[in-house]
């Protein structure tokens, strides 16, 4: 890959990757001849784009593969870099814009969905509603960061995260190892091999502009949004602690609050689909075999929704 914007070999066997502006565009490899469709993939917070079977299974239903590495993250660090920081949550929209934009030209009149988790996930929604790309057929929000478990330490921060990101927008807030990420990883004896310094159980501290332009649009979905396409909203069955002694750590979600989605799910615009999936965890798709089966099975009676 090079700062031209030209495709050239990703880190990821069977893809390619291009720069675009910020952000990192990457997509499977050899393009699938007459898609019906395309799914683009917008990661979370202290993550980026390694799913390879995401793009295998997308590929399965006749549908070209793409991902995004959101500036600040993953493909997309720069040196000087202080990985994920925004200062508003529009900087992600751009690059999920940017990103549509660049498949609708390679692929012109192919309706697109966007698969986006967590923060991604959020990111998405408010990019749906407020700019979509003219191409966007329907999106899927895989564990949408729409409120984190509810603890007294973080309400009294949330208060004033307003204050310090206006005078200190780069000040650490919090920073606490990722359990969910070390779970996940093979080297610790998890089930998905990815790059440790891109996905780090080290956890990305949490930055005062990050968090208030994170609070901001949680504040807009709350509200209400009106995404005129088709969503699906999957969650986990439970929330629960991401501490090393929590036993269900494999099977809930540790990371935000599920409560929170199923509450907040139907203000995001006319046609919701929800899918709660037992024994999953934050990121579904990374689930063990038989609750990530059933997340990929919603999506599967999902999408003739978005693509008939």
């Amino acid at each position: 890959m090079d700062d031209a914007g030209t495709w050239g070999d990703d880190v990821l066997a069977g893809f390619e990757a291009r720069a675009l502006g910020p952000a990192t565009l990457v997509r499977a490899t050899p393009p699938i001849d007459s898609p019906r469709g395309a799914v683009l993939h917008v990661h979370g917070y202290n993550d980026y784009f390694f799913q390879t079977h995401l793009a295998e299974f997308f590929a399965g239903l006749g549908l070209a593969f793409y991902a995004v590495d959101l500036r600040r993250a993953g493909r997309s660090l720069r040196p000087g870099d202080v990985p994920h920081l925004i200062g508003d949550i529009g900087e992600l929209g751009d690059d999920i814009s940017a990103a549509a934009d660049a498949i609708a030209a390679e692929l012109p009149g192919v309706p697109l969905v966007v698969h986006a988790h967590s923060t991604g996930g959020l990111a998405a929604a408010i990019w749906a509603a407020d700019r979509p790309s003219p191409a966007l057929a329907g999106l899927i929000l895989d564990s949408p960061f729409f409120a984190r478990p509810d603890n007294r330490r973080e309400r009294v921060l949330l208060h004033a995260v307003g204050p310090v990101a206006r005078m200190r927008p780069g000040a650490v807030l919090a920073h606490h190892p990722s359990r969910y990420a070390a779970h996940l990883l093979s080297e610790q004896g998890g089930s998905w091999g990815f790059d440790p310094d891109w996905k780090t159980p080290l956890g990305i501290p949490a930055r005062a502009a990050w968090l208030a332009a994170v609070r901001r649009a949680q504040r807009s979905v709350a509200r209400g949004l009106d995404i005129r396409v088709p969503v699906l909203v999957a969650r986990a069955g439970s929330s629960g602690p991401d501490t090393p002694d929590n036993p269900l750590l494999g099977v809930q979600d540790t990371a935000v609050d599920v409560a929170a989605i199923a509450r907040l799910a139907p203000r995001l615009g006319p046609d919701v689909t929800e899918a709660v999936i037992t024994g999953g965890i934050h990121e579904l798709s990374l689930s063990s075999p038989v609750p990530r089966a059933a997340y990929l099975a919603s999506i599967r009676s999902w999408l003739p929704k978005a693509i008939p």
